[in-house]
């Protein structure tokens, strides 16, 4: 194998930026980062992102590396997974993380927050059915509060909880007695979490990068 590159080829890097927002800069940290985890190949496998530490300790390990492998994520209309990913692939999940420019405007900044809850509904709707799970969106809650940095983890999982609870009350207690729940869809979603601002808080420091700072 050959040493390190700091950037892919310039072409691509080129159609890489425009695709993904990203600076040259930051593909090359990306690039640096990605031939790390794939000991210098061209593709990253599931079991590549298991010596990652902070990643080891994170309790929706399995979503987050999934995320990764998700077809839904690649901003191709395409579902199903993947076994393996390459530089572009994974780049193009990193920029779900990425924060919004500061000179968006109102339009381009909710359509990237769509962009975000959608990415986010889809790390727990696992067996990509459209819905979500009340426990799975008492989880979500419970992440993005934690997140903020504001409240301590018992106070997150405590409004969390009542939120879950909410949800139901109104979902279930709307229906025929006769009629069944069939979950949480993405338009739903979307309601529910409109107080949130997501924007900033939905960001990955595992990969020994902080995602907040890869903003133009």
């Amino acid at each position: 194998m050959g040493a390190l590159q700091s950037f892919p080829a310039q072409p691509q890097f080129a159609d890489l930026a425009e695709k993904t927002g990203f600076s040259c800069e930051q593909i090359g940290v990306l690039h640096k980062r990605f031939k790390q985890l794939s000991h210098n190949e061209e593709t990253l496998r599931r079991d590549d992102f298991s010596g990652i530490p902070d990643l080891a300790c994170n309790p929706i390990r399995s979503q987050i590396i999934e995320a990764f492998f998700d077809r839904r994520n690649f901003r191709q209309n395409m579902g199903g997974t993947v076994e393996e990913i390459t530089f572009e692939d994974f780049l193009v999940v990193m920029s779900h993380f990425r924060p919004p420019s500061v000179d968006m405007t109102e339009e381009q900044r909710e359509s990237v927050r769509q962009e975000k809850l959608r990415f986010l509904f889809n790390m727990h709707d696992t067996d990509n059915d459209g819905t979500i799970t009340l426990e799975e969106y008492r989880h979500v809650v419970e992440e993005l509060l934690s997140r903020s940095g504001a409240l301590g983890k018992e106070t997150a999982k405590s409004i969390a909880d009542a939120a879950m609870l909410e949800v139901a009350s109104i979902s279930v207690g709307h229906m025929e007695p006769d009629e069944f729940y069939e979950g949480i869809t993405f338009e739903h979603f979307l309601k529910l979490l409109n107080g949130f601002e997501i924007e900033s808080k939905m960001n990955i420091r595992f990969l020994n990068m902080d995602t907040t700072t890869l903003c133009k």
